[in-house]
């Protein structure tokens, strides 16, 4: 994915503080947990953020991991200026190191979050890609189902899962979804989803949810995979029906095709 790149706006009449609650809360925040191991993580973001946008939603993708680039010198003083538009469907924020400056007395950074709904209304769903203990600070009041990011080979894989033990362990995120950056056909997606879910619930107290897997190969606009499509559809508690028949592939069983 390319290098895409706080001060609130003045109240304009009694209403707005009540405006900017209610936007809030309508946004579906959702912990991403990076990984330095991943080859091809941005697109495997890029890919995520088609398959939500194909839902009728507006992305909003917070970059804050390892990887990402710094922020605009402008985001101490207008964090909405710093919000770069990618598409109709889709904008950028640079994060790295940013949600250390929300930091409070108790050490959490869930300030960031709300900075963040203040400079990006237009958001229906804020992806925030960060470090565990980023995560950690900036959900730690608020627990949400945390998505983890891996390839099919063993160090990405360790890396989600300690990730997976922290986020469980000091921020109460309990349920987990997983995306697995792999090659079409892979034999190893399901045995590695298998096996995150059995250490989930054996040793962490936690569920893995559901996983996906994307092929970094594939175009841009081929059609949403049916693990994929029903991932975002139950994370944003939609009814099977959307989207469209057309979004399916010829690899989902009949059962699922009936059941999704």
């Amino acid at each position: 994915m390319r290098d895409f790149y706080a001060s609130r706006p003045q109240p304009l009449d009694q209403a707005d503080g009540l405006r900017r609650l209610f936007a809030a809360s309508r946004m579906h925040f959702v912990p991403v947990l990076s990984n330095p191991y991943l080859a091809f993580g941005g697109v495997m973001l890029e890919r995520l953020c088609s398959a939500l946008a194909d839902f009728g939603q507006h992305v909003l993708l917070v970059d804050a991991g390892e990887r990402a680039p710094a922020p605009h010198e402008l985001a101490a003083l207008e964090l909405g200026a710093c919000v770069e538009p990618l598409s109709n469907e889709l904008s950028y924020l640079a994060a790295r190191e940013l949600p250390l400056r929300y930091v409070d007395t108790q050490g959490a950074t869930t300030g960031f979050l709300t900075a963040v709904a203040d400079a990006a209304p237009q958001a229906d769903v804020v992806l925030v890609h960060a470090t565990a203990p980023d995560l950690v600070r900036l959900f730690m009041r608020r627990p949400e189902r945390a998505l983890l990011l891996a390839a099919d080979h063993p160090g990405s894989v360790t890396h989600a899962y300690a990730g997976m033990k922290l986020l469980a362990a000091r921020s109460g995120l309990k349920a987990f979804d997983l995306l697995l950056g792999a090659a079409a056909h892979s034999p190893r997606t399901e045995r590695i989803a298998e096996q995150m879910a059995r250490c989930a619930d054996g040793f962490l107290g936690a569920v893995l949810h559901d996983w996906a897997d994307i092929d970094p190969a594939s175009a841009a606009d081929d059609p949403t995979g049916w693990r994929l499509q029903r991932m975002v559809q139950r994370l944003l508690h939609r009814p099977p029906a959307a989207p469209a028949a057309a979004y399916r592939t010829h690899n989902e069983p009949a059962a699922m095709q009936a059941a999704y």
